[in-house]
């Protein structure tokens, strides 16, 4: 049911300050470069940069698991106890997050893509087809 931890968004106010920022930190540019979202990815991890966060209540960065059943993993999770921080959303291209707390505050991000599960959607660069990041590049 969980794949693993492979995405962690942070959430930034100034996005062009935090883009460079990150790109110095991770040694590359971003794959995916917008203004409402910036993606990098190292190996096998997503890294992301939010400027809206902060106002969906986002006060830190949050992992994400990618999940087979996002709808399955939010109820086992709320009948373990956690609860809603963010229901569960589509965020583009297929991609389903959410969110719930434990009894710490903690945030527990769970992301699915309905498309292709475990497959990441990146952009080569500004302005090209997304593409499905399962190894296989579109022709």
């Amino acid at each position: 049911m969980t794949p693993g931890l492979r995405t962690i968004i942070y959430p930034v106010t100034n996005l062009a300050q935090a883009t460079t920022l990150y790109a110095t930190l991770l040694g590359g540019a971003p794959i995916m470069d917008e203004a409402y979202y910036v993606g990098f990815r190292v190996g096998d991890q997503d890294i992301g940069l939010d400027p809206h966060g902060h106002s969906q209540g986002m006060t830190r960065p949050v992992g994400y698991w990618h999940v087979d059943d996002i709808d399955e993993s939010l109820r086992l999770l709320l009948d373990a106890g956690a609860e809603v921080h963010q229901a569960r959303r589509d965020v583009g291209a297929g991609k389903l997050i959410a969110s719930v707390k434990d009894a710490d505050g903690n945030i527990i991000g769970r992301q699915h893509h309905r498309t292709y599960p475990g497959a990441v959607i990146v952009r080569c660069h500004a302005g090209a087809a997304p593409w499905l990041g399962n190894g296989a590049a579109p022709a």
